[in-house]
């Protein structure tokens, strides 16, 4: 390449500027943000399918109990509702409090994180493993997978 070029091909690109990289991330986000929608709803449809083939095995009636799964999804929604928390604090620019925000969040995370270590171990244990049935292949595939995210 010659200097004549090179210097042609700097000022072509001088007379554009920087572009805005706002738009990209915002794009970036819609695209991570449909992805993981249809992961979902994937995961969602396998489910629905693979509920009623329990190969003889127990139902989800039959190992869940209402009182854990409702804490559980206590401690997710909290840890959603204290992110947004910590959000509104950044926005108002009070470090103190987007501190404190997050750290209940990562309590509220790992207490959740925890619960469904503990779950998954006592299936496991109990014999109902994912290796059981169609059931409970879907069920420790979609809370697994939502418990990554």
């Amino acid at each position: 390449m010659s200097t004549e070029t090179v210097k042609h091909h700097h000022d072509a690109h001088a007379e554009h500027g920087h572009h805005d990289a706002g738009a990209n991330k915002v794009f970036g986000f819609w695209i991570y943000l449909m992805s993981d929608c249809i992961i979902f709803a994937t995961l969602f449809a396998t489910y629905a399918v693979m509920v009623n083939n329990t190969a003889g095995g127990p139902a989800g009636k039959d190992i869940f109990e209402l009182p854990f799964v409702l804490v559980e999804t206590a401690l997710l929604l909290l840890s959603s509702i204290t992110y947004g928390m910590a959000v509104i604090a950044m926005n108002n620019q009070n470090k103190g409090s987007v501190i404190s925000w997050l750290a209940l969040t990562f309590l509220f995370g790992a207490g959740f994180i925890g619960m469904e270590i503990y779950e998954f171990h006592h299936l496991i244990k109990e014999g109902f493993g994912p290796d059981r049935s169609g059931f409970l292949s879907g069920f420790f595939t979609l809370v697994g997978t939502h418990g990554c995210t």
